[in-house]
């Protein structure tokens, strides 16, 4: 309501200024002419008064006479003019002006209309984390999505396999069945199943994967876990697959395949900022095959406008090393903190818009603690965890630089 008010009352504004113009003008030209015959009238009175002292000629009188006679008239038919063209319009200038107060507020709401969002209540940044992360808690599970994308997909005719396949299928299902602790083949069944397009049962078969496999399964094989999930609920990750691309970037942070799901998930969830900062710890790392790669330059695009940062490669920039702060010692207070405060904006510029690997982050957060500044440290080490999250090592190293984190 309040931006209707302002709107209309700065509208207003402008056409009480192009009234007061309008008018204005129309007075000044009422006003223009007259003071012009006053004073052709009374030349003509001094040179009447001149020829009759003799100052002039009869002759010369006359001539001058004419002359100003002859201005007079021109005053008199631009006063006349200038009078029509101002008196005239006093009426429709008022009307003119209140067209045109109406004509501005109608494309000003046809603009915000095309532009804006009428209705849309104010979204503070901490409304939208709020509601980003409430969206993130509460989406839907595995099952629904999945459901969903298959209702989506159009009634085409199954991939054609052969005969002598499904029967093999068959046989390799019902055996898997009997042997439930048969690792090789539950290996087998998800790798046929997701060939055949049945990816729901290939991660059922993955889940006995893990299963069996317990404490040995590497981290890739809960991103297969994932991938198959993400995949059967056409690019959707669900709670569920989040929850596994945690494990696996538990047992190996440095996972770039679990990493980069991990920041789809954040940009489905409404965190492009989130998904920036840890794709851009993907890029430049791509698994060799990984189906993604192609995908990834649009989504970085995408993340840094949601982020409002500009991505492109920057020069080098160094942040403030165990040498440079000692060396700041030796400086005055003053120096020292200026010193220190320009190393750390350029560092957390450069995390912010190319990321970067622990150790930065850490110089980073130890730099913050020099400077006392305990609620931004405290900010950037939340968001390294969130960058390497799994990465024990990373984030170790990283709350010991904050003195030992929260």
């Amino acid at each position: 309501m309040g931006f209707w008010v302002i709107s209309v009352g700065l509208a207003l504004v402008a056409v009480g200024l192009l009234a007061r113009a309008l008018l204005a003008r129309r007075a000044g030209a009422e006003a223009g002419a007259v003071p012009a015959i006053g004073l052709y009238r009374e030349q003509l009175a001094a040179v009447a008064a001149d020829a009759e002292a003799g100052r002039i000629d009869a002759g010369e009188a006359e001539r001058l006479e004419l002359e100003i006679k002859r201005r007079i008239l021109e005053a008199d038919r631009a006063a006349a003019g200038s009078a029509d063209a101002a008196k005239a319009p006093r009426g429709v200038s008022l009307g003119l002006a209140a067209g045109l107060a109406l004509l501005v507020l109608a494309l000003s709401f046809g603009l915000y209309v095309v532009l804006g969002a009428p209705g849309y209540p104010d979204a503070p940044i901490a409304a939208r984390l709020d509601a980003a992360e409430a969206y993130r808690v509460n989406r839907p599970r595995q099952e629904e999505a999945a459901a969903r994308y298959a209702e989506s997909l159009p009634n085409t005719p199954d991939p054609q396999v052969s005969e002598e396949f499904k029967a093999l299928m068959a046989k390799l299902r019902e055996a898997v069945a009997s042997r439930p602790d048969d690792l090789q083949g539950h290996v087998l069944l998800v790798r046929n199943e997701a060939a055949m397009g049945n990816l729901g049962a290939a991660a059922e078969a993955q889940e006995a994967v893990l299963r069996i496999k317990g404490a040995e399964a590497t981290s890739q094989d809960f991103v297969l876990l994932a991938e198959l999930w993400i995949s059967d609920a056409g690019g959707y990750v669900s709670p569920e697959a989040e929850a596994v691309l945690a494990e696996a970037l538990r047992r190996d942070g440095e996972n770039m395949n679990a990493r980069y799901y991990w920041g789809l998930m954040r940009a489905q969830t409404g965190r492009g900022d989130l998904a920036f900062n840890v794709w851009r710890s993907v890029e430049g790392n791509v698994p060799e095959g990984a189906l993604w790669a192609e995908d990834l330059p649009r989504q970085l695009a995408a993340a840094a406008q949601a982020a409002g940062v500009d991505y492109t490669p920057k020069a080098e920039v160094r942040g403030p090393s165990a040498a440079d702060m000692e060396a700041a010692q030796d400086m005055s207070e003053e120096d020292r903190a200026a010193m220190v405060q320009g190393m750390v904006e350029g560092l957390a510029e450069e995390l912010a818009t190319e990321g970067g690997p622990p150790e930065k982050w850490a110089q980073l957060v130890r730099a913050l603690g020099v400077l006392g500044q305990r609620e931004r440290q405290q900010e950037i080490l939340s968001e390294a965890r969130e960058v390497f999250a799994g990465n024990a090592g990373a984030i170790a190293m990283i709350e010991a630089a904050a003195g030992g984190g929260e």
